[in-house]
């Protein structure tokens, strides 16, 4: 039985460009922040939800993607649940909002605000 061995560095998380221009926008509101951070939380009927906050400092638990000159923090901690995620941005009707496609998630609750990793 062979064991994968995960390091950071192996994590790959990427975005639309819809969700860049959306963000440096954003940014551009937002002189103090230096990117958006995309953390994971236990919450919800399926486990885990999906949290994107300004970041005006990083700290030393922070990995940064650089994508598209938009810096997007995620804490070592999280690296596992993210690796591979796709970070969009949509419109649906008059609501917008970021949809995260993570290959991790093996269900979503009915309402797509939790998700489950096995």
């Amino acid at each position: 039985m062979t064991t994968e061995v995960f390091t950071p560095n192996d994590v790959n998380v990427t975005m639309t460009p819809t969700a860049v221009k959306h963000v440096r926008k954003q940014l551009d509101k937002r002189p103090e922040a230096k990117g958006i951070r995309l953390a994971i939380r236990k919450s919800g009927c399926s486990g885990f939800k999906y949290e994107t906050q300004w970041v005006e400092e990083s700290t030393s638990e922070d990995r940064i993607f650089a994508i598209d000159g938009v810096d997007v923090y995620v804490k070592q901690e999280h690296l596992p649940l993210v690796n591979g995620i796709e970070i969009d941005f949509v419109t649906e009707g008059v609501n917008s909002l970021f949809r995260f496609r993570n290959p991790n998630a093996t269900a979503e609750c009915g309402c797509g605000e939790s998700f489950t990793v096995t």
